[in-house]
């Protein structure tokens, strides 16, 4: 009977294992709160316009945006959330903004999936240039 006991302590110390893990999973890739995390809720002033490449884009990680400038002086804004499961992007390669809990990719010049599981494009958020700075977010 004492060789059943350590089998079922394994067991049980298994699941809880796992059950953890699971949860830093979803902690992960939790939902976008009800839109609240799909870029920024008021202006946010990201640094300056010379930053972000001429036929590229820069992640803005901690303000959830991501700026291209597909031509000179030309910027576009978008959300930093995935649209499949609310993850922050982590990465942009050129003109590719990528995912890292799935793998979806999105075109950096207009949000538009290139690679799912995403479905929906990122959202567009306003940018404008003052001052040789950029400012994202509503009435920015």
């Amino acid at each position: 009977m004492t060789t059943e006991l350590p089998a079922c302590r394994r067991t049980v110390l298994r699941g809880a294992a796992l059950a953890g893990a699971a949860g830093l999973g979803l902690t992960a890739c939790g939902g976008s709160g009800g839109g609240s995390s799909d870029g920024p809720t008021k202006p946010v002033e990201l640094g300056a316009a010379s930053e972000v490449p001429v036929g590229g884009a820069k992640l803005y990680r901690d303000d959830k945006v991501v700026v291209a400038q597909p031509k000179q002086g030309t910027f576009k804004a978008f959300s930093a959330v995935c649209t499949h499961a609310g993850c922050v992007v982590d990465s942009v390669d050129g003109t590719t903004i990528s995912c890292p809990c799935h793998g979806s990719q999105f075109d950096a010049d207009t949000g538009a999936v290139v690679q799912g599981p995403a479905t929906k494009p990122l959202p567009a958020v306003t940018v404008t240039v003052s001052g040789g700075k950029l400012t994202a977010g509503p009435a920015a």
